[in-house]
């Protein structure tokens, strides 16, 4: 049930009737309403889905009472090291079974040989990713003792499964979401109103600017064109924004959705394109992310002890949770090289606030950083997207002098072109609040204000692009 299909917000609008006017009186009927859509969501994909999220629920929802009762340091060192290890050899089969296979059968090749093994017909489960560093960083906090372990199974279990931020994030920490479900929501239109314009905004970059992008990059990387070398710097920079606009569209959309319901989701993302180092885009994209890591593998190898090696690791093993493939650790490890400068010259923290901050325009030493720090990322994409290796060169050839003589130059790309800018100028004058649109229309009157709304839908359905499916679903 992909968020921008109209099944989602039928659901949604069913969800919200029955939660609010139906349930209001009672939370624990509510939890056990937002358990079940969240089932009925994530099985709306495949059944057989919930059968692995539900073996860690109730594996972690165990496994975390038993370290919260026992005082004994071991025991609680062999119950984390069981929940730590069952949730990574699942991750690990579902997701990298056919990575290690074939990198064998490619390694014994080399050699001489030719094994008899072949790869496994595994069907990944959405956001499998996701959910299992969100039971991870449970069971990890309970054993180091941040918070007490959860008692009640209805909230644990919608807290791993919240459907909103279930897919694809943002990555939540139990002891930031589970006390919202354990405390009694009140109705608040604000939130409602805040709720419905993040969603807004966020169907925007996903449908007006994802969509219209990929469809032009999905031409360029599919290397059949023969296009020349400007089409294939659009076509990077045009996959720049569909990643963008795909994933912290969804992360909209999500924060947006659990607003709703009274729930409040972390920002994941805070304008990473306004960057002006590598350092301060990677406080900026895919945050929740990028804190996991921090605090549970970065702190947990020594941390700063071995700084640059420790970071490279980080980046790596970031690289790897994007995908099974090694152009996603080769991603990985140039994003900890374009990252090193930051830490030997001690700027990781030089940029902590926004960008030209008040002013309308950026700065000329501004817009010079934010240029360099989204070129060095748009070259680096370029393993994100190709399908191998030998894409990957074969489109870093197509940028220096082409593969042929065709151009992607036409209406749609040039109407493209005009939708990126109109959204860069939007973002940029938003650039200081939680979401774009959160303060753009509230100082207006009413009228003023449902005409912006009467837009940007309006926007939403002359402009929207061929569906696809979300990026991030794949990880």
């Amino acid at each position: 049930m992909a968020f921008n299909s109209i099944i989602y917000g039928i659901f949604l609008v069913l969800i919200f009737i029955v939660y609010w006017f139906l349930l209001k009186k009672s939370i624990k009927r509510q939890n056990l309403l937002i358990l079940g859509a969240s089932c009925l969501f994530y099985g709306w994909w495949d059944w057989r889905f919930l059968l692995l999220i539900f073996f860690s629920i109730v594996l972690d929802f165990l496994l975390g009472r038993e370290i919260s009762k026992t005082d004994n340091q071991k025991r609680k060192k062999y119950f984390l090291a069981v929940s730590v290890w069952a949730n990574l050899l699942l991750l690990g089969f579902f997701k990298y079974s056919n990575f290690f296979i074939e990198s064998f059968i490619d390694a014994s090749n080399m050699l001489g040989f030719t094994p008899n093994v072949s790869s496994l017909n595994i069907i990944l489960p959405v956001g499998i990713s996701f959910y299992t560093f969100q039971t991870l960083s449970y069971t990890i906090d309970v054993y180091r003792g941040k918070m007490k372990a959860c008692n009640d199974f209805i909230v644990f279990a919608a807290y791993v499964s919240f459907f909103p931020q279930l897919v694809a994030g943002p990555i939540e920490r139990a002891r930031k979401l589970i006390p919202q479900f354990e405390n009694v929501r009140v109705f608040s239109r604000v939130y409602v109103e805040d709720g419905l314009r993040q969603i807004l905004w966020g169907l925007i970059k996903k449908v007006v600017i994802a969509d219209n992008c990929a469809t032009i990059v999905n031409q360029v990387f599919s290397g059949s064109g023969g296009l020349d070398g400007p089409s294939h710097w659009i076509g990077m920079i045009f996959f720049a924004f569909q990643i963008y606009g795909d994933f912290s569209g969804y992360s909209d959309i999500a924060i947006g959705s659990a607003r709703l319901f009274g729930f409040n989701l972390s920002q994941n993302f805070a304008y990473p394109f306004f960057s002006r180092n590598y350092a301060e885009f990677w406080r900026r994209w895919h945050i929740s992310l990028s804190t996991w890591f921090r605090d549970y593998f970065y702190i947990a190898v020594g941390g700063g002890k071995q700084k640059i090696r420790n970071f490279m690791l980080l980046f790596i093993i970031s690289g790897m949770w994007h995908g099974a493939s090694w152009n996603f650790i080769i991603w990985g490890a140039l994003n900890g090289l374009l990252f090193l400068p930051s830490i030997a010259w001690k700027i990781g923290g030089k940029y902590s606030g926004v960008a030209s901050q008040g002013r309308l325009f950026p700065t000329l030493i501004d817009s010079w950083r934010i240029s360099k720090t989204f070129l060095s990322l748009c070259i680096t994409y370029i393993f994100f997207r190709a399908k191998d290796l030998d894409g990957v060169l074969a489109y870093y050839r197509g940028l220096a002098v082409g593969n042929g003589s065709g151009s992607i130059l036409n209406p749609e790309s040039l109407l493209t072109l005009i939708l990126i800018l109109a959204f860069l100028v939007i973002e940029w004058n938003g650039r200081e609040n939680q979401y774009a649109i959160e303060k753009m229309v509230e100082k207006q009157t009413t009228t003023v204000r449902w005409i912006c709304y009467i837009l940007l839908v309006v926007t939403l359905g002359a402009f929207a692009g061929e569906s696809q499916q979300f990026v991030y679903f794949q990880f």
